[in-house]
């Protein structure tokens, strides 16, 4: 009798070792200005973007990578950016970037982490048929898969506030119409920075909408005036979701500079935000994860890590514990 319930105890343990952060967490929600999981508490995902679904970072997108982050880096969150207007993007090669991301989410969540499906482009606003179409097919397949996550806008540029919400709230509705409740991330002006102008006028009507913050933790630019920015939007309300952020600069180059980087994770620690870092790619540059010519199908070794690299993958074997 004993022999057995001790069994019992042992699978039972195996059982909740083995939960994914799906598996923990569940469906998000916005509760005031947080994302939170099933339990009603900020699940403070933190994970890795794949770059563009084009160029250098293309070959990436594929099922033996996302395995790798999910089982090595312990990434509990991953990002599929598709690259949109630039040549060989969506709008040039529609089902060949549909199949990149869905076979990068469909990855994810056999790994059971979490999926944002990022419309990367920095001119939403005169693609918004398209993007409607595509956001429609991916909540029509999609619908109620507790990991996925749509990201309708990577990075408006220099666009006023009211063109960043009209563009929102035409893919918000087209969305629900299919999928009324999956969390819906939605972008702001100046490169996902003035969240505290999006927080002024916020989109009303639906339910489970975050809103994208970007910094570049070493960049000179981005220091206490944008973490100023962050945290007056989120007294004022707005639940803020970290889909990008960089070791580096704005440029994706740049300095690496450690110090920088300790007090924006510290101020992200702080205040509970899930993360995302950008990139995994082999292009030369500081924020890119990869050494040149680092294999395809992920079981990278140390040496094929950039500096960053060994950072971000520290920081999330640590962290996603």
């Amino acid at each position: 009798m004993k022999a057995l319930l001790l069994l019992a105890i042992l699978f039972v343990s195996a059982g909740a070792l083995a939960q994914t952060p799906v598996d923990l967490n569940g469906a998000l929600t916005v509760k005031g200005n947080q994302i939170v999981n099933k339990n009603g508490v900020p699940p403070q995902l933190r994970g890795i973007s794949l770059s563009w679904s084009l160029w250098a970072g293309k070959k990436y997108y594929n099922p033996a990578v996302i395995n790798w982050l999910a089982t090595d880096f312990k990434a509990t969150i991953i990002r599929a950016s598709m690259g949109v207007q630039p040549d060989s993007g969506y709008l040039q090669q529609p089902a060949v970037q549909k199949q990149l991301i869905t076979d990068a989410v469909d990855e994810a969540i056999r790994q059971g982490v979490y999926v944002l499906i990022d419309w990367h482009d920095h001119n939403g606003h005169l693609h918004i048929p398209q993007s409607k179409a595509f956001f429609a097919e991916m909540a029509q397949k999609y619908k109620g898969v507790p990991n996925v996550i749509y990201e309708i806008w990577n990075e408006p540029a220099r666009i006023s506030w009211d063109t960043v919400k009209d563009y929102a709230l035409q893919v918000v509705t087209e969305i629900r119409k299919y999928d009324p409740d999956n969390l819906i991330v939605v972008g702001s002006p100046k490169w996902d920075q003035d969240v505290d102008v999006a927080a002024a006028n916020p989109i009303t009507g639906f339910k489970n909408i975050a809103y994208s913050f970007h910094f570049y933790a070493s960049d000179p630019n981005h220091q206490d005036g944008l973490r100023a920015k962050a945290d007056k939007a989120i007294a004022m309300g707005l639940p803020l979701i970290v889909t990008e952020w960089g070791v580096g600069e704005s440029d994706g180059n740049g300095r690496f500079d450690m110090a920088m980087n300790k007090k924006w994770m510290d101020w992200v620690e702080k205040n509970r935000l899930s993360w995302v870092n950008w990139n995994i790619t082999d292009k030369r540059e500081t924020t890119a994860i990869l050494q040149p010519h680092a294999p395809s199908t992920g079981n990278w070794t140390a040496g094929q890590l950039t500096p960053a690299g060994v950072y971000i993958r520290e920081r999330l074997r640590m962290l996603n514990k």
